[in-house]
C-alpha cells in the first residue's frame, strides 16, 4: 500500500490548462506497480512543464499571428503546404528528411540502444525517444521491453475472432479488426465512462493504451500473418527477446539472425512521419474527438491500407520484380536502364519509389536502408537492380522538368530488403508497416492530450464560394 501511494503521488503535477491535485478516478493497476511506466510519465510530465510557458504564451499572446496563406490550389490539392498542425515527436525537413525529437535518423541509428550483437538502434528505443525528448539508456529499454511483454497476452476473444476470419480477408482489414475488438480493454475509455476522468488525467489513460497497444500490436500482426501464410501454425512469443526481435521470430519466415536486425530497421525507420501523412493525420484526428488509442489507430491503419500511402512499398517491390524480368536476363547497366526509364514514363506508366511529397532530396530512410543491403547481401539481384536504379533514374525524371523530387523515397528498397530473406508476402507488407507507425500516431495522441489540443474542425467550402472568392 505504502509503494502504491508513493508512486501515485510521484506523477501528479500541474497540467497545461488547470490544477490537478487528485489520484486520477479509475487507476490503473498495471502503472501502480510499474517502474518504468512511472519512469515515462515523470519524463513526460516533466518535458510537459518545460513546454507549457510555450504554449502559453502562443495561445495567448500570438494566437491571431499569421502563419502563411491558403491558396485555391491547396484548397482543391490535397492541403498540401498548409501549416495547420502540431506534432511535438519528429519534424519532416525537405532536404534532411524526418528528425525524431530534433535527431536525424543516423543520429538515431548510432545513439539509440541496440540488442546485443546488433547494429540497429532498437524501434522501442525510439518510441521512447518520442515521449520522453531524452536518448533512454539500455537498462531503461531493457525494462521498456519487460513491461511490454507484461502488456503483451491477446485476450481469448480477440485470437478466437482473429483465427476465424478467412484467409482471403486482406490482411490490413484483419488487422484493423483486431484493434477494434481490443478496444473494449481501453484504460482511457474505461475511466472516462466512468465520470470522474479530469482533462488534466486524458495523458496519462491514454499513454497506457498506447504501451498496449504498441505490446500487443507485434503479436496480433503475426498472427495474422501465420493464420494467412502459415496455414495457422503459429509460434509463441519470447519474452527474453526484444520488441521488434521478438516480432520477427514469431513471423517464422527465416532463422538469419540478420531478419531481427531489417526487422529493427524497418520499425525504427518508419516509426513516425509528423502528423499530416495520411495514417499520422487520421489518427489524431480520431483521437481529437477523444476516440481511445484503439479506435483512432484502427482508422489511422484503414488510411494505412491505402495504395497512395501504405501499399507503396509492395508496389515499387512489384516493378522492380516485372523489371527485371523485362530485362529477359540482361545485365542491367546505368544505359539500360535509363532508355528503360525513358520508355516507361513515354509510354504514360509511373516508376514508383522516386519522389515525395515534402522531402526534396533523397530519403534517408532508403539512404539507411541502402547501406544495410549493400553491407548485408549486395549482390542480391533486386539489390543489384535497384542500385542501378539509384544511379539511372533520378537524372531521366530531372530532365522532365515537372518532378520536384526525382530522389528515391523509402519505398523503393524497403520491400527488397524483406523478401532477400524470405518474407514476399507482398500484401502482408503494409501490416509491418503499421507495426512500425503504431509507435509514431500513439506518441503523437498522448502529446495531443497533455496539451489539450481541441477536437479538430477544419472549414470546408464549395466549388461555387471558391469560384466567387477569386472574381
Amino acid at each position: 500500500a505504502i509503494l502504491v501511494s508513493v508512486l501515485k503521488s510521484s506523477y501528479i503535477h500541474l497540467s497545461y490548462w488547470t490544477d490537478a491535485s487528485s489520484i486520477p478516478a479509475a487507476w490503473p493497476p498495471e502503472a501502480a506497480f510499474s517502474a518504468v511506466v512511472d519512469t515515462l510519465k515523470s519524463k513526460i510530465q516533466g518535458l510537459a512543464d518545460k513546454k507549457a510557458p510555450q504554449l502559453t504564451a502562443l495561445r495567448k499572446e500570438h494566437g491571431n499571428a499569421v502563419l502563411g496563406e491558403t491558396t485555391v490550389g491547396q484548397c482543391i490539392g490535397g492541403m498540401r503546404g498548409i501549416t495547420c498542425l502540431v506534432s511535438e515527436t519528429s519534424l519532416l525537413d525537405p532536404m534532411e528528411g524526418i528528425r525524431y525529437r530534433g535527431r536525424t535518423l543516423q543520429d538515431c541509428m548510432d545513439q539509440l540502444p541496440k540488442a546485443p550483437g546488433s547494429k540497429i538502434g532498437l524501434p522501442e528505443a525510439s518510441f521512447w525517444l518520442l515521449l520522453t525528448d531524452e536518448m533512454p539508456s539500455a537498462a531503461e529499454v531493457q525494462a521498456l521491453n519487460e513491461e511490454l511483454h507484461k502488456r503483451s497476452a491477446l485476450p481469448e476473444d480477440v485470437v478466437k475472432m482473429i483465427d476465424s476470419l478467412p484467409k482471403e480477408t486482406h490482411p490490413m482489414t484483419q488487422l484493423s479488426m483486431g484493434l477494434l475488438a481490443l478496444q473494449p480493454t481501453s484504460a482511457f475509455g474505461k475511466a472516462y465512462r466512468s465520470g470522474t476522468l479530469k482533462k488534466t488525467e486524458y495523458w496519462v489513460y491514454t499513454l497506457e493504451d498506447a504501451l498496449s497497444l504498441v505490446a500487443k500490436v507485434p503479436l496480433l500482426a503475426a498472427r495474422i500473418f501465420r493464420n494467412v501464410f502459415m496455414e495457422g501454425k503459429h509460434i509463441p512469443s519470447d519474452p527474453s527477446l526484444d520488441w521488434a526481435g521478438n516480432y520477427a521470430q514469431m513471423l517464422g519466415v527465416s532463422d538469419d539472425p540478420l531478419f531481427k536486425d531489417v526487422t529493427r530497421l524497418y520499425l525504427m525507420l518508419h516509426a513516425d512521419h509528423e502528423a499530416g501523412n495520411v495514417s499520422a493525420h487520421t489518427t489524431h484526428l480520431v483521437g481529437s474527438a477523444l476516440s481511445d488509442p484503439y479506435y483512432s489507430y484502427a482508422a489511422g491503419v484503414c488510411g494505412l491500407a491505402g495504395p497512395l500511402h501504405g501499399l507503396a512499398n509492395q508496389e515499387c517491390l512489384r516493378w522492380l520484380k516485372n523489371t527485371k524480368a523485362e530485362l529477359g536476363g540482361k545485365e542491367p547497366t546505368v544505359e539500360l536502364l535509363t532508355q528503360f526509364a525513358k520508355d516507361t514514363l513515354a509510354s504514360g506508366k509511373v516508376i514508383p519509389g522516386f519522389g515525395h511529397g515534402v522531402l526534396r532530396n533523397t530519403d534517408p530512410r532508403y539512404t539507411i536502408q541502402r547501406q544495410f543491403a549493400q553491407d548485408n547481401f549486395p549482390n542480391d539481384p533486386l539489390v543489384k537492380l535497384a542500385e542501378v536504379c539509384f544511379q539511372a533514374i533520378p537524372p531521366v525524371l530531372e530532365a522532365t522538368g515537372k518532378v520536384k523530387n526525382p530522389w528515391p523515397n523509402v519505398d523503393a528498397l524497403s520491400g527488397t530488403c524483406m523478401q532477400y530473406f524470405g518474407l514476399s508476402q507482398e500484401d502482408y507488407y503494409t501490416v509491418i508497416f503499421a507495426v512500425s507507425r503504431a509507435l509514431g500516431c500513439t506518441s503523437n495522441l498522448v502529446w495531443s492530450r497533455m496539451m489539450g489540443l481541441p477536437i479538430e474542425r477544419p472549414k470546408s467550402v464549395t466549388l461555387d464560394w471558391l469560384s466567387a472568392k477569386v472574381k
